[in-house]
């Protein structure tokens, strides 16, 4: 049985050339994010349209918020990320979900 939890998904452009030092930085980030905030977890995709997207998980909005408001886990990650960024897209909340960094299906 999953329990519902509040989820987020980020979508960005990134400047050419610079995928690598932005998963480098994404990776440091989620790690302290699940360690030291509360974070239940996060993805990282790269689309077929170029946008990546990032799946994270929080117990609730008040986990998200209260997690990402105080200072930063690792403020040159954030730097280079945020350097990494071409265009944020407006982030896409789905809130209570089943957790789907999970399989969907397991095999009979």
């Amino acid at each position: 049985m999953s329990i519902p939890v509040f989820c987020a998904i980020y979508r960005w452009r990134l400047h050419p050339g610079s995928e690598e030092a932005f998963v480098a930085a994404w990776s440091t980030i989620t790690r302290l994010l699940l360690t030291e905030r509360g974070s239940m977890g996060s993805r990282l995709h790269r689309g077929p349209d170029d946008i990546w997207y990032s799946y994270t998980q929080w117990p609730s909005a008040a986990a998200k918020a209260e997690g990402l408001s105080r200072p930063s886990v690792d403020p040159e990650s954030w730097q280079l990320l945020r350097d990494c960024i071409a265009e944020s897209l407006p982030e896409l909340i789905l809130e209570p979900v089943s957790d789907f960094l999970q399989p969907l299906c397991s095999s009979p």
